[in-house]
């Protein structure tokens, strides 16, 4: 790839921070990156000094597009708007407000369209439009990531009603990416505003964000005119989006580079077919003869021993057990978090994002508890909020765009049960995630890693294998609430423990798991680096049984397996019906 020769400034002397106003020698300033040493505060790059910083060996190549701004209103303020377009022009040495370049980050080829601030405000005109339009048909038709880095004021006033068709006209090149499984990665820098926030910096698969990057629609004065209040400091910040959900990681300028080749690389691995087509209901449980995978894995009830089922409550609810971050810092490789729902908030009950499991990159979900009083507030309890439950469909459909296995990692007392749970819709978000886990076409295998209480649990396990540790219980309702209900005493709850058959042997004996991951001695607690062996390789095997399935058949496998519970099919039965050519 040849590098396109751009001046990026003369080196300065020195610099004086515009936050802190300390001067900072010139070379010092450059080597942290145009990050004020001091103080912290991040300043404004250029669209050639942004390129160079992310791309490999600051190497990359100019696409050569073709579009440049008219003056279709013959637009004039205090200056003619042609005029400020050739005085943007020699300010900056750029054609218009974006740069558009192919390049490596991390070894994986993508297409990047870089807004300057400097040209107009970074201002969304025909021009750029089209542009950011033209780089996104780049990317599809070599079917490579797209990489938007962001910084605008929002539409661009001098060409009017046209300047707004560009955000719908951005937003279909990006709908296209979608419907061709090709990631697309917005990088969020200060400001974000107006058209360009409502538009393509947002609708990307994952959103990064610099510390401090202010996104919005309307900017701050404007609100504080309109509504008459005076608004936090933090409002409308990378930091306070997150908390609601808005954007997905904040990343600090040096790991930029680093944090998105991670994502580039889980989303164009190229050993990720679904795999050829075989006999639909091939495979299944040992109920219908498919060869024991590895040792570990118990399909035969009889061979679990009896258990107190109020025993094995207290088990699965021990503070030792690892919790699903445990097990995706041991079970699982370079896991990267994605956060938020975009709706409403970022709710810390579920944790989920990209991971690598025995060498193939999954999108691993999961909920979270903790072992200490403060880690469980922090974590609700492991009771999530629908904003956890969209969050987690999120990231289902970033999967399935991307064809990435689905994992999840159920441990839940249940959906959260609070006012403001009803008032957000936590009926629908539940009943939501069940249809969408029902429709996607890429494998899905959920293990009960602990507690599995009621619809919350369920609306993450909707998969085509469900397997569970052998001390791990699986309920319609705790034991508790079904004592208080049916023995009007939450006392009797060991005697409703063993009614509900809530344990991993009556789990089995009832085909609600199709295996039981066995615990090391003591339970997972006691040897938690065992316990993540055992569900990598439960998992590995439980992939690799999908591993030949194409999507249709992955979805009627789903289907099917959850069709026969309180039906006199079987799953091999309703797989031979759905697979029979209609008459």
């Amino acid at each position: 790839m040849r590098q396109t020769v751009d001046r990026i400034v003369d080196e300065p002397r020195w610099v004086l921070c515009p936050g802190c106003t300390t001067p900072v020698y010139g070379k010092r300033w450059l080597r942290n990156l145009s990050v004020c040493p001091e103080c912290g505060r991040y300043t404004a790059l250029s669209a050639v000094e942004r390129l160079t910083q992310l791309v490999d060996d600051g190497r990359y190549e100019r696409l050569d597009l073709e579009a440049r701004s008219e003056d279709p209103l013959q637009f004039v303020d205090t200056v003619p708007y042609p005029a400020r377009l050739v005085q943007a022009r020699a300010r900056t040495g750029l054609d218009e407000a974006v740069l558009c370049a192919r390049a490596t980050v991390e070894g994986v080829p993508v297409v990047l369209a870089v807004m300057d601030f400097r040209f107009l405000g970074g201002s969304l005109g025909s021009a750029v439009g089209e542009l950011i339009t033209l780089a996104a048909e780049v990317a599809l038709a070599g079917r490579t990531p797209l990489v938007i880095v962001s910084a605008s004021g929002g539409a661009r006033m001098q060409e009017g009603v046209l300047s707004l068709m560009q955000m719908a006209k951005t937003a279909a090149a990006l709908a296209q990416l979608d419907e061709a499984g090709v990631l697309t990665v917005s990088l969020v820098t200060d400001p974000t505003f107006g058209g360009v926030a409502a538009s393509f910096a947002t609708l990307c698969d994952v959103i990064l964000a610099e510390p401090g990057a202010r996104l919005g629609f309307a900017g701050r004065r404007v609100i504080e005119q309109t509504i008459r209040q005076q608004l936090p400091a933090e409002f409308q910040t990378a930091e306070f989006l997150l908390e609601r959900g808005v954007v997905d990681r904040i990343v600090p300028r040096p790991r930029l580079r680093t944090e998105l080749g991670r994502l580039l690389r889980a989303a164009t691995d190229a050993d990720r077919p679904v795999g050829d087509a075989r006999p639909v209901g091939a495979g299944r449980s040992s109920r219908s003869g498919r060869p024991e995978p590895g040792e570990g894995l118990v399909r035969d009830p009889g061979r679990l021993p009896e258990a107190d089922a109020w025993e094995q409550v207290r088990r699965a609810r021990d503070l030792t057990r690892p919790t699903t971050l445990d097990y995706l810092a041991t079970a699982f490789v370079d896991f990267q978090e994605l956060h938020g729902d975009r709706i409403s908030g970022d709710c810390p009950s579920v944790v989920g994002g990209t991971a690598w499991l025995d060498g193939r990159p999954v999108m691993v979900i999961g909920q979270q508890k903790g072992h200490t009083a403060a880690e469980l507030s922090q974590r609700n309890f492991g009771m999530p909020m629908p904003s956890g439950y969209r969050k987690a469909a999120r990231l289902m459909r970033l999967a399935e765009k991307l064809r990435l296995p689905v994992v999840t990692l159920v441990d839940t007392p249940g959906a959260y049960p609070g006012a403001d749970a009803e008032e957000q819709g936590q009926a629908v978000a539940i009943a939501e995630n069940l249809r969408l886990m029902a429709l996607l076409t890429v494998p899905v295998v959920t293990v009960i890693i602990g507690e599995g209480g009621s619809g919350g649990a369920l609306a993450l396990a909707v998969a085509n294998r469900v397997l569970a540790f052998s001390s791990a219980v699986y309920s319609v309702i705790s034991p508790e609430g079904c004592a208080a209900i049916l023995w009007k005493d939450p006392a009797a709850a060991p005697r409703a423990a063993a009614a509900l058959r809530v344990g991993s042997r009556d789990l089995l004996r009832l085909g609600v798991v199709d295996a039981v991951v066995v615990e090391p001695d003591g339970g997972t607690g006691a040897d938690p680096l065992a316990a993540a062996d055992a569900l990598r390789r439960a998992l590995a095997d439980s992939l690799g049984e999908l591993r030949e399935l194409t999507g249709p058949q992955l979805r009627a496998d789903r289907r099917a397996r959850f069709r026969q519970y309180g039906s006199a099919l079987t799953v091999e039965s309703e797989l031979r019906t759905m697979s029979e050519p209609r008459r």
